[in-house]
């Protein structure tokens, strides 16, 4: 599993907006080159993505690896208790036996100048294929790939947030 907190500026509701946008995740996924490709019916390639609907992620690792991977958003909470908010998408298809990614908001005290922030929970978690192959994967290589794409796309949600 790996959990990331990111501090973001903005509140509750715009972050979930941002995080929900796809030409967003498209932004941040230029380094693997990831990009949302037409899955059929119930599928987005750009805007916000809501419950229901699923996203073919097309990624190259390391320019080298082609890899597709199709998540459906099981659910959006736009307003949980304390003020906060989640999302929740796993995987339908891909290179993964499971893969589930849960997003959770929740308020923080103003900063300084009285703006509004949000601390952005990614709580990825996965198993990969093969067995013991899978294991040694995902000590090599899997969970540093999956770190770097979460850091991408705070880092792009933050630079949204700030424009």
């Amino acid at each position: 599993m790996i959990e990331v907190h990111t501090d973001l500026p903005g509140d509750v509701a715009t972050v979930l907006d941002v995080s929900l946008d796809l030409d967003v995740e498209r932004a941040a996924g230029r380094r693997h080159r990831v990009r949302p490709v037409p899955a059929g019916p119930g599928s987005r390639t750009s805007g916000r993505i809501g419950a229901g609907e699923r996203v073919r992620w097309s990624l190259r690792l390391y320019g080298l690896v082609p890899l597709r991977h199709t998540t459906q958003i099981l659910e959006v909470v736009e307003h949980a208790p304390g003020g906060g908010a989640s999302f929740v998408d796993t995987m339908v298809s891909g290179a993964f036996a499971s893969f589930r990614h849960e997003h959770l908001f929740e308020p923080l005290s103003p900063a300084p100048d009285g703006s509004p922030r949000t601390r952005s929970t990614d709580r990825m978690t996965w198993t990969s294929p093969l067995g013991p192959l899978g294991r040694l994967a995902d000590a090599l290589f899997v969970r540093r790939t999956l770190e770097g794409l979460l850091e991408d796309r705070n880092a792009e949600i933050a630079r949204c947030l700030r424009a």
